[in-house]
């Protein structure tokens, strides 16, 4: 199994996660479709990929969903195909829930979660015609637990883990495979653009953020679990780890733990 000329289409693909992601699979052979809003930004990012002569760009803004069917066409007309669709845009936030504004809640959950929701549906039709493809979905640790100063960030993961479950019962017979990728900390920007209460930019790196994986050594797990199809993978450290397996076999000690985390 390989990445050979496989045709790849990553949301949220000019930082972090995303941008690393495309430079290593570019690497391992893969045809990489990268879009985000930013168009400096993923002309920066192709000239970092080993063959940029298979990196084509896409300017798109996951929570404009009711204008991306021409995105999709176009995504598609590129290579003539997609194998891989990695929806990987999104963003974070950092507010009490007591203090956050119903519309930054409203706000996260069209793009975390009704945004993806909605290109992946616009992407279904291609996968089922061909009977062949593979939806990959950069979830969090915290769409498994919830955490303070996340209440409307985790509520998002949470739903995508539910949308996409049931998505892959409904095409377990079209060889269709989706994979759930759940990041602990991870050193990007994501804090730094998390949303506050008001809907403003934190702009702060936080600790945790700070002393995460390195996102070019995240990028090649993520490579690992999307090849071999996993459903669901966990890439994060002991601490976050622990968490998962606390909630789901200990979740009153769980619990406890949660509310010694600091709020501030």
């Amino acid at each position: 199994m390989s990445f050979s000329n496989k045709v790849i289409w990553i949301t949220g693909a000019s930082t972090g996660i995303g941008k690393h992601l495309a430079i290593e699979l570019n690497r391992q052979g893969a045809k990489v479709i990268i879009s985000s809003r930013k168009i400096e930004a993923l002309k920066a990012v192709k000239l970092l990929c080993e063959n940029p002569e298979n990196v084509e760009l896409i300017v798109l803004d996951i929570e404009d969903y009711t204008n991306l069917k021409s995105k999709v066409d176009t995504a598609i007309s590129l290579f003539g195909s997609i194998d891989i669709l990695v929806n990987n845009a999104g963003i974070s936030q950092r507010a009490l829930a007591s203090e956050t504004d119903i519309t930054v809640d409203k706000r996260l959950m069209d793009i975390n979660y009704t945004g993806t929701i909605a290109l992946t549906k616009l992407m279904l039709p291609h996968f089922i015609k061909n009977q062949s493809g593979q939806i990959v979905v950069t979830t969090s640790i915290v769409g498994k637990i919830g955490t303070p100063l996340r209440s409307s960030y985790a509520a998002s993961k949470h739903a995508l883990h539910g949308f996409f479950d049931s998505l892959r019962a409904e095409l377990c017979n079209d060889n269709i495979y989706i994979t759930l990728v759940c990041p602990g900390f991870v050193n990007t920007n994501v804090s730094i653009n998390a949303l506050t209460g008001n809907g403003t930019a934190l702009q702060k790196m936080d600790t945790a953020t700070k002393n995460g994986i390195a996102p070019d050594y995240f990028a090649i797990l993520m490579a690992k679990a999307i090849l071999k199809k996993r459903q669901e993978v966990y890439i994060a450290g002991f601490k976050e780890k622990l968490g998962v397996y606390t909630k789901r076999f200990f979740p009153k000690v769980l619990s406890k733990m949660i509310t010694k985390l600091s709020v501030t």
